[in-house]
């Protein structure tokens, strides 16, 4: 068995939430050793370069290429797996090893990463959107057509739901085809037809429902929620408020108290604002307004004072694929350290997924999911563009030539 050192680099500590010199020993995929003046078999110089836990990201969408409707209904079905492919390849390239896919990833590939068939992210699935009638996730429009970002087919479930038994049928169906996570929508949204993100979606039994339900699986609850309709998701126990525009104190000290992470998905309010100004996507005029609508909100910088645990999330591609590290400045814009915005995309993505075990730090008895970068850990600003190399179970899977 040959014994790795990773010699002479600046480790990032998810733990003290610190940087400091340091060797990291890896053996058969796993960290066993981190310290000073380590020996080994075989090593790799990092002398002048630092090194952080693999990354994640908890909020993706693997399958999907862009939010533009008209030219998504144009594609041919399976083309979305084959794009996926180079998205997962991509995500990979930025030090992402680990990725929680929010809608679109099936279990096949899931499956085909674990197997090494495709290069990519270790993910979590959740299939699809559990939505109400007329909810985020419903694909009728006023035109009486169906235009879906996410078509059904027999590895990705129908979620339209009404009622408590609907909901519990629905995700044991989801739990069958493979679902590691659940999605739910307890808000209207931004990019989808009907009301806006002010309006609560499901009500309080449909609600405590999922969440029963998932947890009876053995699975957690991501909630696309705003306003008050995070407000109820929190009320009942749900794991995450993604997005989470708009939230309330009241809301955000439920958070802190029960440990409900916030995943905040700023890059995608970035990357819609730059499309409409841009023009690269055609919005409906509806969309338009609530894209317009959107911006400004305080809630990340106030749920940071609150002690509101968070986790990196980008919603990739609304903001382009490959830079999901530019979260990471936006996180920090909105009142967290750098230190502490790594951390949202390490070891407190990992707890947020309950991989905390095994993932998010470097220490020993850990998988070797390292990411050797140019520069000082501590500094975020363009840390997407200083990647080096990335590691997943002590294994290069992407190392620039450059």
């Amino acid at each position: 068995m040959t014994r790795t050192v990773f010699r002479g680099a600046t480790l990032y500590d998810a733990t003290s939430r610190s940087a400091d010199a340091a060797d990291v020993a890896v053996e058969n995929g796993w960290i066993t050793d981190v310290g000073t003046g380590l020996d080994g078999d075989a090593e790799v110089d990092c002398a002048g370069r630092a090194i952080l836990p693999g990354l994640f990201d908890c909020h993706v969408h693997l399958t999907m290429s862009s939010v533009d409707l008209l030219d998504a209904v144009q594609q041919p079905f399976s083309l979305q797996f084959y794009e996926a492919a180079g998205h997962m390849a991509r995500t990979l390239a930025t030090g992402v090893t680990t990725v929680r896919d929010a809608g679109g990833a099936d279990l096949g590939m899931r499956v085909a990463q674990e197997r090494g068939l495709v290069p990519g992210p270790r993910m979590q699935v959740s299939l699809n959107m559990l939505s109400q009638t007329g909810g985020h996730g419903d694909p009728w429009w006023p035109s009486t057509c169906a235009l879906d970002l996410l078509p059904p087919h027999p590895g990705r479930p129908p979620v339209i739901v009404d009622g408590p038994e609907e909901i519990r049928r629905k995700i044991r169906e989801l739990v069958r085809a493979g679902a590691d996570v659940i999605k739910v929508a307890t808000s209207g949204g931004v990019v989808s037809s009907g009301p806006g993100p002010e309006l609560v979606h499901f009500r309080d039994d449909e609600i405590a429902m999922m969440v029963t339900e998932a947890a009876a699986a053995g699975r957690f609850v991501m909630a696309h929620a705003h306003g008050a309709g995070a407000k109820a998701a929190v009320r009942h126990g749900v794991r995450s408020i993604e997005h989470g525009n708009q939230l309330d104190d009241e809301t955000l000290e439920w958070m802190a108290e029960r440990r409900i992470w916030l995943v905040p998905t700023l890059s995608a309010g970035l990357g819609l604002r730059q499309s409409l100004e841009d023009g690269s996507t055609v919005y409906p005029s509806e969309i338009r307004d609530k894209i317009e609508q959107s911006h400004g909100d305080d809630t990340v910088r106030r749920a940071v004072a609150a002690g509101v645990p968070i986790a990196m999330g980008t919603d990739a591609p609304i903001y382009p694929r490959g830079e999901n590290l530019l979260e990471l400045e936006l996180l920090v814009d909105k009142g967290l350290s750098p230190a502490d915005a790594l951390h949202a995309a390490t070891l407190s993505a990992a707890e947020l997924m309950g991989l905390d075990a095994t993932l998010g730090s470097i220490e020993p008895g850990k998988r070797a999911d390292l990411v050797v970068v140019d520069g000082d850990p501590l500094d975020v600003v363009g840390l997407g563009k200083r990647v080096r190399a990335v590691y997943q179970d002590g294994r290069a899977v992407h190392v620039r030539d450059d």
